[in-house]
């Protein structure tokens, strides 16, 4: 639909509303400062809507501006990139764009694996959802639990993956190098 379709429109919403609700221009005019004329004109297609005159208007009647200018339902809000597997781990990307920082939520299945740090450049940081997930980083072996939360530059030698205890998920977040993630922890009461 065009713009000029959408805002042919409006005025014959507005008088189906304003009629709705049993308001004359008179009262209408009264609430929002705006004359019978220019209503009258608005609701006949005479008169361009603008944001100045159909803010009090949706005001007036309480209804959001969308109802006014019949704006379009919001789209599927979900996610749904295909999953990729790739060595039995499964990933699902969660950003549309290559290049610069990349999100993914992992599934690693319940497996018992020899780690074998790995190195290359980029900063990457990991949150865990459900169950645990092992980090090895440099001279580091941790296991993190859900609500857990680790950060590392990438050419420092590391590895991830399941404790071999069951299947963990977690969200990875990696960028080139530069690009940090900063995760703010609350001060400690004293």
């Amino acid at each position: 639909m065009t713009t000029d379709e959408v805002l042919a429109e409006v005025g014959p919403r507005l008088r189906r509303i304003r009629q709705q609700r049993e308001v004359t221009l008179a009262a209408l005019s009264e609430a929002t400062g705006i004359s019978v004329s220019t209503l009258s004109r608005l609701e006949s297609g005479l008169r361009r809507p603008s944001l100045e005159l159909l803010l009090p208007i949706a005001q007036a009647h309480q209804v959001p501006l969308d109802e006014l200018v019949g704006a379009p339902p919001v789209g599927d809000p979900r996610v749904r990139f295909k999953p990729i597997v790739r060595h039995g781990r499964t990933h699902w990307p969660l950003t549309r764009q290559p290049g610069g920082l990349q999100a993914f939520k992992i599934l690693e299945p319940q497996r018992k694996e020899e780690p074998d740090p790995r190195t290359h450049e980029g900063y990457e940081w990991l949150y865990v959802l459900s169950g645990r997930l092992r980090l090895v980083l440099g001279e580091h072996d941790v296991v993190l639990t859900a609500g857990e939360a680790a950060e590392f530059d990438t050419r420092v030698p590391h590895w991830f993956g399941s404790t071999g205890e069951g299947p963990v998920e977690f969200l990875s977040l990696f960028g080139p190098q530069g690009e940090r993630m900063h995760v703010r922890a609350r001060p400690r009461q004293p």
